[in-house]
């Protein structure tokens, strides 16, 4: 007898999702490992990452080792071999070279895995849910996927983000806001991340009302937000409250605080305060 099954049934619906998601669960290790596989083929090695070398056929050969400082190891037959600065690729040929050149091994197949990323790391502080040191495990990884690393923005982070670090021996900084990085359809936008990169995240710019408003208290300062806007996340005025009595107290560059009045489609600045006083009618 045969069974078949009709996409309007709401159990044969049932069915296709517990069979696709058996499937993702089987295809989610192999997944994994490609992406790591991959990753470490484009790694570049540097100081104090801990790599395991093999030798097709070869086990005495077989080393498991830190890079030292100057980027060398010190491997059998060969002594010192400067691996640091080159891809994992690079380096088990320059491994390969040595031993075939000094006719140790006649066809020597080397592979080199890195057991511990240490070399190559950027530090991710601020408004994220993880902040720490992590590791750059392939060249050419973008600001966004070190954020996915650290967990994303986490709850009253600002959108706009701080990179800072060296590019050609020189002191690099720029600033990258994250709804036009997701926005764009290229990655001209995410930046590349190198060694020694900082990335930091400050908290949500935020704007401050009080007086006759339905819900004094802080809020999130949007992009653009206008005076009218703030008032109407504060829910309005009061019944007692008046546009008339409107005042801002506003931090000028000089760190004084300034008192305007401002109109109703004025903008609003990070750490602006407004008081809405009480109609005298």
């Amino acid at each position: 007898m045969m069974l078949t099954l009709h996409t309007t049934s709401p159990l044969s619906a049932r069915l296709l999702r517990r069979v696709m998601f058996a499937f993702l669960a089987l295809m989610a290790p192999m997944l994994s490992w490609a992406q790591v596989s991959d990753a470490q083929r484009d790694y570049v090695l540097g100081a104090g990452d801990v790599i395991r070398v093999s030798v097709y056929q070869n086990a005495d050969l077989t080393l498991e080792t830190r890079i030292a400082e100057s980027g060398s190891i010190s491997f059998p037959l060969l002594g010192q071999v400067k691996l640091g600065g080159l891809t994992v690729p690079r380096a088990e040929k320059v491994i390969a070279d040595g031993l075939r050149n000094g006719n140790f091994v006649r066809q020597p197949q080397v592979s080199i895995l890195v057991t511990q990323v240490r070399g190559n790391q950027a530090s991710v502080l601020g408004m994220v849910n993880r902040p720490g040191r992590y590791p750059i495990e392939q060249t050419g990884m973008r600001l966004s996927e070190l954020l996915a690393m650290a967990g994303g923005i986490s709850q009253g982070g600002s959108d706009l983000v701080t990179l800072s670090g060296m590019r050609d021996s020189r002191p690099f900084r720029v600033i990258i806001d994250l709804p036009n990085l997701f926005a764009a359809s290229t990655k001209s936008n995410d930046p590349v991340i190198v060694n020694g990169d900082t990335v930091y995240v400050d908290r949500m710019p935020m704007v401050y009302i009080y007086g006759e408003v339905q819900r004094p208290g802080a809020m999130r300062l949007e992009r653009d937000m206008t005076v009218i806007q703030a008032l109407a996340t504060g829910g309005g005025l009061t019944q007692r409250g008046t546009e008339k009595g409107l005042r801002v107290h506003r931090r000028n560059a000089d760190g004084k605080v300034e008192i305007l009045q401002p109109g109703m489609n004025d903008a609003m600045r990070d750490g602006d305060v407004i008081y809405v006083r009480e109609s005298l009618f």
